[in-house]
């Protein structure tokens, strides 16, 4: 029994990691839910008791074992290092210690094992990168993956709470027949749009959101010598990303070999019979927490690769269903670690 604290519990991720500690039956001896001075005061209800939401602060963290965080990287980098010094295990959703060699990122189904040199702070990858590399996992442990080519559709909500607002207006908007709201939250209207832009852009022409996927896909590997090139759009769906994945490894996968690994692998679930036009949806995932693969298929181009649709929902396995699977590793690690 474990005593807990979500951190910005009010939020779409937040929300989702408190319900999932009730339906995983997380072992909670007490739990409290803490955010900024602008979301506290709202209540949660947890295992049908209602608790209000209070001031993140040190004392608040005191006594915590475990901090599941769904801040801004800001509001990490200032709080998270405190919630560690007061003894806590902090497993952070935000951007901000992604790529700190001395924190581990963690995908239970591809290295659990990095939970155990944690120092009192674990990162949960970004979403896009989550499904992808529960895909890409048993692909790379038979035939070594030398380089892959990503296109993503990132539903709204991967922009939080304001993001679906957003497409909520503009939809209802449109079919009220009238002028479509300026966009706040997207460089334009997401409406009958497919924008080519997560995240700002880089130097080098890439998005932040396509260089996590870089470099958080070879950190979560283990392989800093894998290529990514990835381009990551923003589609008008409510939940669930859908990604279009060209995998090249060091020997030829087949279609049929790829199944029978990803039939077997914790966390994938294959939906793949075109005849029937079966295969993964974003409204199917939605409310689910495996990675579900489909349209499998060689590269007509190049012997080596192999062709797939990715879909998963990114508030649960690309969000709060990773952050309580590594807490729940976490538990199970323990001993080893002791």
């Amino acid at each position: 029994m474990k005593n807990v604290a979500v951190v910005g519990a009010s939020g779409a991720v937040g929300e989702r990691m408190v319900r999932l500690l009730e339906e995983r039956n997380f072992p909670v001896a007490s739990i409290k839910f803490l955010a900024s001075e602008r979301s506290a005061g709202k209540s949660v209800t947890f295992r049908g008791e209602k608790f209000v939401i209070q001031p993140i602060t040190r004392q608040a963290l005191e006594g915590v074992d475990i901090v599941l965080s769904s801040t801004p990287a800001s509001v990490s980098r200032e709080w998270s290092p405190i919630a560690a010094a007061v003894g806590a295990v902090v497993i952070d959703n935000s951007s901000a210690f992604r790529m700190d060699p001395d924190v581990p990122l963690v995908v239970p189904e591809v290295n659990p094992q990095d939970v155990l040199w944690n120092k009192g702070i674990i990162a949960n990858p970004n979403c896009s990168t989550i499904q992808m590399v529960v895909a890409l996992k048993p692909l790379h442990d038979v035939a070594r993956i030398r380089r892959v080519v990503v296109s993503t559709y990132q539903s709204v909500s991967g922009a939080g709470m304001t993001g679906i607002v957003e497409l909520e207006a503009q939809t209802g908007a449109g079919v009220r027949n009238e002028p479509i709201p300026a966009p706040s939250k997207f460089a334009h209207a997401i409406l009958g749009n497919c924008l080519p832009q997560i995240d700002d852009f880089l130097p080098n022409g890439y998005t932040k959101e396509e260089m996590k996927m870089v470099n958080e896909t070879r950190k979560i590997l283990g392989d800093a010598s894998i290529d990514v090139c990835p381009t990551c759009v923003r589609v008008p769906v409510a939940y669930s990303h859908s990604e279009s994945i060209v995998v090249e490894t060091e020997r030829p996968i087949t279609a049929e070999e790829a199944v029978a690994l990803w039939m077997k692998a914790p966390g994938v679930t294959v939906v793949d019979d075109p005849a029937n036009k079966r295969y993964p949806l974003a409204s199917d995932a939605v409310g689910r927490d495996d990675v579900f693969v489909g349209r499998i298929r060689s590269d007509l181009s190049n012997p080596n690769a192999l062709v797939f649709w990715c879909v998963s929902d990114n508030l649960r396995k690309g969000a709060a269903t990773n952050a309580v699977q590594i807490a729940e590793e976490l538990l199970k690690l323990e001993p080893a670690r002791a």
